[in-house]
């Protein structure tokens, strides 16, 4: 069995921020605890643009905080994110978040990410994995 809180894992290597500026994410499952998932609380900030494209996961999206509108990238359709919304990138969408007010989410991926993970110029995580334990 694991615990931890969020607050734990403030300042730690777990605790990531984005190169962009634009976000922080607490990751407080990741792969290595192999469990076929990572769970992460991340912050989108106010007044901040972010597209992303999870080409090598799937991610479920539940906002408890803030308000963001989600734009699909590829059929421009525009959906407002607020407290008790969830969006699942069932389909490796492209898509960008604009934020209206910080918006704190919590987020799953499938597979799980190592949380050594930014964005990269077309807004992708790589594909990490963690090394196998001999």
């Amino acid at each position: 069995m694991i615990v931890r809180s969020f607050k734990d894992i403030e300042g730690t290597d777990r605790h990531v921020k984005a190169a962009s500026g634009t976000w922080e994410s607490k990751r407080i499952v990741l792969a290595k605890e192999k469990v076929g998932f990572s769970l992460h609380e991340t912050i989108l900030y106010a007044g901040t643009e972010t597209s992303m494209w999870y080409a090598n996961h799937i991610e479920a999206v539940i906002c408890v905080e803030g308000e963001a509108e989600l734009t699909d990238d590829e059929t421009g359709q525009k959906y407002t994110i607020t407290p008790g919304t969830m969006y699942l990138l069932d389909g490796h969408e492209r898509h960008t978040m604009r934020i209206k007010e910080d918006f704190r989410c919590i987020c799953v991926f499938n597979p799980p990410v190592t949380g050594r993970e930014d964005h990269d110029e077309n807004g992708v995580y790589p594909l990490l994995t963690e090394p196998e334990e001999v």
